[in-house]
């Protein structure tokens, strides 16, 4: 079983990374962006322990809330691939 966890920050937490991307797509000629958020991906492998989904789901949510992401300032969601 495959998860797939992103975290970014929250829409009120100030991004430089992502302006300083932004600022170098608009010097390489990409005029049209907007803006730029950028995150972290993290693409875990989990043993097939016969868990049920809820319990996988409890222990994906505890990796982002106690390791993965900083939870005042960033935002976390994942994804289960069965």
């Amino acid at each position: 079983m495959k998860a797939t966890i992103t975290i970014e920050l929250k829409p009120s937490v100030l991004d430089p990374q992502g302006k300083a991307i932004q600022h170098s797509l608009s010097t390489l000629g990409f005029d049209g962006v907007e803006d730029v958020r950028a995150g972290k991906l993290f693409r875990v492998t989990l043993a097939d322990s016969g868990q049920p989904r809820e319990e996988i789901e409890r222990q994906l949510r505890q990796m982002c809330e106690r390791l993965l992401a900083n939870t005042v300032i960033e935002n976390f969601s994942y994804t289960i691939e069965e």
